[in-house]
């Protein structure tokens, strides 16, 4: 079932950034890199098995903010693709302060939701730290090798930045999230599935980046 879900994912999330960028071009990648750096920091939280190995969930939306700015690289330029990396690190920043303020507030005696918001919220401080350092350096790193790649046919320099970038992303930020919590091999496991599971990932996002191209 887990399975079957991942490519419900990847089917899901990869058109519903396609339909922003049709109709509200970079704005709509913009407004995607946004909320899905903020979400994926929630799903990262929930752990899960993907044909026995063990793995984090919100793989496919930090892969989609991947795809977002080669979309924004391809058709709007190196300038703009950066803009979409800033952007998804301002919503990182905020979801951040929000949160924490969030946990500042005394309940009463009607609330029901206080201790499982405290369980997210405090470990999410850290995921959403790990994931904001990594992001910007993985999603900036990706940025200027695509550009730099531009010679190279669309599949190819999609494929190459993507998958490069996001394990350097995937297992920066499980070691930093995750380290002191589990064991090193534990850790290692986790990190080396979930980059494999980002490698397929990012195989399909190469034909969702061609049908950008053929929309605009």
């Amino acid at each position: 079932m887990n399975l079957l879900l991942l490519f419900v994912e990847i089917i899901v999330y990869f058109s519903i950034l396609l339909l922003m960028n049709k109709f509200f071009k970079k704005e709509g990648c913009y407004v995607w890199i946004a909320i899905a750096s903020i979400l994926a920091n929630i799903q990262v939280c929930k752990n899960i098995d993907l044909l026995g190995i063990s793995a984090t969930l919100g793989n496919v939306l930090f892969a989609s903010n991947f795809l977002a700015t080669d979309i924004l690289n391809e058709l709007y330029g190196k300038k703009q693709a950066k803009k979409g990396v800033y952007i998804g690190a301002i919503a990182i920043i905020i979801s951040i302060i929000i949160t924490q303020i969030t946990l500042l507030f005394t309940p009463n005696e009607f609330d029901f939701v206080n201790d499982s918001m405290k369980t997210l919220f405090e470990f999410n401080f850290r995921v959403s730290l790990s994931s904001l350092f990594m992001y910007v350096v993985a999603n900036y790193a990706d940025v200027v090798l695509y550009a730099k790649l531009k010679k190279l046919k669309l599949w190819q320099k999609n494929n190459l930045c993507t998958i490069l970038c996001n394990c350097l992303e995937n297992f920066g930020f499980i070691f930093l999230a995750f380290g002191g919590l589990m064991t090193f091999k534990e850790l290692l496991i986790i990190a080396l599935s979930t980059s494999a599971i980002e490698t397929i990932i990012a195989l399909f996002d190469t034909p969702f980046l061609y049908l950008a191209r053929k929309f605009k």
